[in-house]
This record gives structure tokens, C-alpha cells and sequence, in this order.
């Protein structure tokens, strides 16, 4: 019990001080907003001191890497905005779904979650374990495309997201050249870490992707900057989520929102573009609008056929 409280404190005072943002919060208006949470979840009695605050601003570190500054001047703690990463963002985001999962469940008819197979989330503690220590992994790999199934011998570099799926990066085990293979988590069966371990090349994700949209790496394909014109509607949805971190307003102008990127084109964003339909119009450049061009006048035929 103690432990959950911790966890739930924990969340709270996040929660708190993001909700604050640069105003912060003292340690006595810390306080008075957990006895409220506690009070309001019917959670009993808080135990909460300063000691006890000290002790979680460093959990809270220790777990997502979070640090909880204090500004002596106004005699407040905060979190500074950019010690917020994505990742941070949505661990917290996930621990808030939590909550509310808890509070709601004993209700089905409050959230309604869509109906999803295994994600392959079992497998996230294994694969970082692995990563972390070098290890081989091996595994049974099942594509999305085919029913055939291969068995797979790799080293594990990193874990990444993307539409509400997890994808391992991996790289062919005793490879002399790094190639980095991607795999859903949710294909994956038979994962088995190896007592073979593996020496590392030299491998960044975040540089690998920087220019990518999706899974797919470019492979030395050259980014370029890509205009797409959306009706305002979409616009606004597209300003409050952004298609990708180098996401800009060209301008506004006849009911119409233009956002450039700089980017390579791969499929996963030729299929983004796609999924928009008619509320998107590829401006430049002209070889990806003719592709786009191509693939929905072959979509169009398809509804032009006698219906059999």
C-alpha cells in the first residue's frame, strides 16, 4: 500500500507542478493539492512531509528522469519545460490513462477503449534488458504481408513508437556493416535472450530518424522540403498535433492552411498524406504530388468499376 501511495503522490505532484508550469508551486500549495486528490479519491490520510516530498522529487528522477527544480527567489518548485521530453510526456500521459482506467472501471460505459490485439508490450522489459547489456535476442518474426514465418538471430539498438505500436531496430547478428532492420513487437513470438553478446557500432536513432516520418529510415535518401495544403479545418487539427517535428506555417490564406516540412518522403508518409483525402493537397514537390496523384486516381477507379 505504501508503495502505491508513493506512486499516486508521485503523480500528483507532476501532474501539479506541470499544470503550474513556470509559476511553480510552493511545498505548502504542494501539499494542500495532494490532501484535496487524496480526499477527492477517498485515499485516507496523507502522510506527507518535507521529508517525504524530498524522497519523491527523487523517485521521480530516478524513474522518469525528471527533475523537480526549486527557484529560491519565490520559494517555488518547478519543471522546467524543456526538461520535458516526448518520452517523459507520454509515460506520465500513460500513468494519468492509469488513473483513469481506475476510477472508471468500475463503470464500462465511461472509456471505451478501442479493441486492440497484443501490442507486444510483454516483450518491452526483455528487449531493454537485452539492449542494456549487449545481449543477442532471437525470436520468431510473422510480416503483416504473408502468413510465413522466419526466425530471426539480431542486436538490439533501440525501441521505437509509432502509431500506437512498438518497433524494435535491431541489426543481423556478427553483420560486419550496420543495417538496421525494423520489426513490430506485435509479430514477434518465441523471444528468447542469448548468452551471446555483441559489440556495438555506432548508431543514433534520433539522427537516424530526424528526417523520417514513421519507421522507415531514408537509407541516404536526401530530405526535402515538402508543402501540403490543408482546408482550415484540418489546418487547426494539424497546428494542435504536428505531422512532424519540422512542421511550419507557410500561411494562411482562402480558407486554406499551408505547412512546410523537411523531410524524406517515405512510404509511411506518402500513407499519412493519403489517409487525409480530400481536406490535403500536395504543393511540392511535384514528384511526391504525382505519386499521391497517381495513387488516388487508381483508388478512384477502383469505385468507377461495374459493381459485380
Amino acid at each position: 500500500m505504501a508503495k502505491e501511495e508513493q506512486m499516486l503522490r508521485m503523480q500528483y505532484i507532476q501532474e501539479f507542478l506541470r499544470a503550474r508550469k513556470d509559476k511553480g508551486a510552493s511545498y505548502p500549495e504542494i501539499k494542500a493539492y495532494l490532501e484535496r486528490k487524496f480526499e477527492d479519491k477517498d485515499l485516507g490520510e496523507l502522510k506527507f512531509t518535507d521529508r517525504t516530498f524530498q524522497r519523491d522529487k527523487k523517485a521521480i528522477l530516478k524513474v522518469a528522469g525528471i527533475q523537480i527544480s526549486y527557484r529560491r527567489s519565490r520559494d517555488v518548485y518547478y519543471i522546467a519545460e524543456e526538461e520535458l521530453t516526448n518520452a517523459e510526456e507520454s509515460v506520465f500521459d500513460n500513468l494519468l490513462l492509469v488513473e483513469a482506467y481506475r476510477e472508471a472501471k468500475s463503470n464500462s460505459d465511461i472509456m471505451i477503449f478501442e479493441p486492440r490485439k497484443s501490442r507486444g508490450l510483454n516483450l518491452l522489459n526483455g528487449i531493454i534488458h537485452a539492449m542494456k547489456n549487449s545481449k543477442v535476442i532471437s525470436f520468431t518474426y510473422e510480416k503483416y504481408w504473408t502468413t510465413e514465418k522466419s526466425e530471426r538471430v539480431v542486436e538490439p539498438y533501440a525501441l521505437k513508437e509509432f502509431h500506437h505500436r512498438w518497433y524494435l531496430l535491431s541489426n543481423e547478428f556478427k553483420s560486419e556493416k550496420l543495417f538496421i532492420k525494423t520489426f513490430a513487437l506485435d509479430r514477434i513470438s518465441d523471444f528468447e535472450i542469448k548468452n551471446s553478446s555483441f559489440k556495438k557500432q555506432q548508431f543514433d536513432p534520433r539522427t537516424a530518424f530526424n528526417h523520417s516520418f514513421g519507421i522507415i529510415a531514408p537509407n541516404g535518401e536526401k530530405p526535402t522540403e515538402v508543402v501540403l495544403s490543408f482546408d482550415r479545418e484540418q489546418g487547426n487539427y494539424i497546428k494542435s498535433l504536428p505531422l512532424h517535428h519540422s512542421q511550419q506555417v507557410v500561411k494562411e490564406e482562402n480558407g486554406r492552411t499551408l505547412f512546410s516540412y523537411f523531410l524524406v518522403p517515405t512510404y509511411d508518409f506518402r500513407q499519412e498524406i493519403l489517409s487525409h483525402g480530400q481536406r490535403v493537397e500536395v504543393i511540392s514537390p511535384r514528384t511526391l504530388r504525382a505519386e499521391i496523384e497517381n495513387e488516388l486516381n487508381a483508388a478512384a477507379q477502383q469505385y468507377r468499376r461495374e459493381n459485380i
